[in-house]
């Protein structure tokens, strides 16, 4: 398959070098791509691959993602809020933008619509609605784990090559097709020295927060969103398995973003970008103004 072209700069934002994956024409409506957690910007390539109008599409690798920097340390979360600030004022600072957050993206995008309103004309989240608390969140025991953690070092999965990774992703996402998946192999990953190769992202990623993860916080951000949200639900996805089985919870927070819209992806897991790109181009280009 030929797939569009991409082009890449290196920026610094708050002093950290960040990597920009850029489709299409700078002069076209402009539209940033927000990745998830141990994920990269080239993770969006088929849905960029099945837009079927022209969009200058600003994918940034988060810190310690992808090609933009590692701290090889532990991440403090609200730094993210403040990159992506840094990122809209250097790329769109005279409107607001435009956001399509998948997972974590979806997280860091849907807090700082409610935090900087004005900053956002318009949100997709795609198969994210928080996290479920977690089953022991009481914070001397997560504060006790955390710095276990650090005494131990992040944890690594090593494979000896892409064909290795290809085939891993395939195991964790039946719907992955081998073509996919040895894209992704090569495009989402770090190859090291001795020829081993992992997904690239920080391994300090994988060290869980010693702090609670509290949905009322997230919430309290919502319902100050002013933009429009468009939130796309995959039928096997981590909406689904989060809140399914609890349409009261789901209700509550659907509810606390103010104008809302839902959109499901049939047969798809909760990386609808890779099961269902067309379907997930398709919905964001119905929802996207692009005056």
């Amino acid at each position: 398959m030929q797939h569009k072209k991409s082009r890449t700069e290196k920026i610094d934002i708050r002093g950290l070098r960040h990597n920009v994956r850029h489709w299409g024409a700078d002069d076209a409506p402009p539209v940033f791509f927000l990745h998830g957690w141990l994920d990269c910007s080239p993770t969006f390539q088929f849905v960029v691959d099945a837009l079927q109008h022209d969009w200058h599409v600003i994918a940034p690798d988060w810190r310690g993602y992808g090609e933009s920097e590692w701290l090889n340390r532990p991440y403090w979360f609200p730094d993210y809020y403040a990159d992506l600030d840094r990122l809209l004022m250097r790329f769109s600072p005279d409107r607001p933008a435009r956001l399509v957050g998948h997972s974590m993206g979806a997280n860091i995008s849907a807090t700082y619509a409610g935090v900087r309103p004005a900053r956002v004309s318009q949100l997709v989240m795609l198969d994210f609605l928080g996290l479920k608390p977690a089953i022991d969140d009481d914070s001397h025991r997560l504060l006790g784990k955390w710095l276990r953690n650090l005494e131990s070092g992040p944890p690594r999965s090593l494979y000896p090559n892409a064909e290795a990774l290809a085939a891993r992703l395939m195991e964790a996402n039946p719907r992955l097709t081998e073509e996919r998946a040895s894209f992704l192999s090569w495009h989402i990953a770090r190859f090291n020295p001795d020829n081993s190769v992992e997904v690239a992202c920080d391994p300090w990623h994988r060290v869980p927060s010693p702090l609670p993860y509290h949905i009322d916080d997230s919430l309290a951000c919502w319902r100050r969103i002013e933009a429009p949200v468009l939130l796309a639900i995959a039928d096997h996805g981590f909406v689904v398995r989060r809140f399914g089985n609890d349409p009261q919870e789901f209700e509550r927070r659907r509810g606390a973003i103010p104008d809302l819209r839902c959109v499901d992806i049939p047969d798809a897991g909760h990386n609808v970008q890779h099961d269902q790109p067309e379907l997930v181009a398709a919905a964001i280009e119905s929802f996207l103004n692009r005056d």
